[in-house]
């Protein structure tokens, strides 16, 4: 198992995602870490949600908000949740974290009636 220590202070991580042509597609995005697990909460219609649902090889590393990379890249396996367990577990640990902004996006993404999914990141 990968050693997530670089993960630890982040406020950023890299989620590689890949299309079903194997092209890596990078986004950086807010994350929560509980033990080994890395959970990510996004819209259900990301292009980084359908990728994960289409194949779960992923590739992380800490990164900055613009995606500059402050790590090692690691191979990791992605699972993705909307069921409503999953997402409130999430929505609770990123409010942890980030506290009034991450709670001012969930407000915006009500506005637009937004649906919500889990991200679970395991490193192989």
């Amino acid at each position: 198992m990968a050693d997530l220590k670089q993960f630890e202070k982040q406020q950023y991580l890299n989620l590689e995602t890949f299309r079903k042509n194997g092209n890596g597609i990078k986004t950086p995005v807010w994350f929560a870490q509980e033990g080994e697990i890395l959970f990510i909460w996004t819209e259900t219609t990301t292009g980084k949600a359908k990728r994960v649902r289409n194949g779960g090889k992923v590739n992380i590393a800490p990164c900055k908000g613009d995606g500059a990379l402050l790590g090692e890249w690691i191979p990791a396996t992605a699972l993705a949740d909307d069921s409503a367990a999953a997402v409130e577990h999430v929505k609770t640990l990123m409010s942890k974290k980030y506290g009034f902004v991450f709670s001012l996006f969930g407000l915006l993404g009500k506005f637009r009636r937004s649906h919500y999914i889990s991200i679970q990141v395991e490193p192989a």
